[in-house]
């Protein structure tokens, strides 16, 4: 993969939104080239993996993008609160990919279609707008892409924000 190029020219949706975008692109970057085990192998004493940070970041995108503004999001399999960086052993690497790949689809939709003065209720009934929500979500994904990097220098060395050469 080649670095993505942040939107530079747009307005201020569309250049959050890229950006956002760019980070995912690095997010999952970080597992490529990674077998099953190393993906999922506790890093640190919390049991840190590469793919909880993935299974954590879809859970939050369905909620903040699509729960907050009244969206539909899929029926979660498992405690958001309690369980969502941990990969339980009957969860394969397919499956949380593939989780994450439907709560982006239906995050992107709501940026779309939310204008970013729109409001909407968080899960803990403070009234937000989409303009709080991608920002606060561009923090979230950018914190946990460097934890990845962090993780993933652990399991082989590999480091940066995309892959050189």
């Amino acid at each position: 993969m080649t670095k993505p190029v942040p939107y530079t020219a747009g307005g201020e949706k569309e250049s959050l939104h890229a950006s956002l975008n760019n980070h995912r692109e690095v997010m999952l970057w970080k597992l490529e080239g990674l077998d099953d085990e190393q993906v999922r192998r506790p890093m640190t004493p919390t049991g840190t993996s590469l793919l909880g940070l993935v299974k954590h970041l879809a859970a939050v995108e369905y909620g903040w993008f699509c729960s907050t503004f009244g969206r539909d999001t899929e029926k979660l399999w498992f405690d958001p609160y309690k369980d969502d960086m941990v990969v339980a052993p009957d969860e394969t690497t397919e499956q949380i990919l593939a989780f994450y790949g439907r709560a982006r689809a239906a995050a992107d939709l709501a940026i779309e279609e939310t204008g970013l003065d729109e409001t909407g209720t968080s899960w803990d009934g403070k009234t937000v707008s989409m303009r709080w929500v991608l920002i606060h979500m561009l923090e979230d994904v950018v914190r946990h892409v460097g934890h990845m990097d962090i993780v993933r220098e652990l399991i082989d060395g590999a480091t940066g924000t995309h892959r050189t050469g």
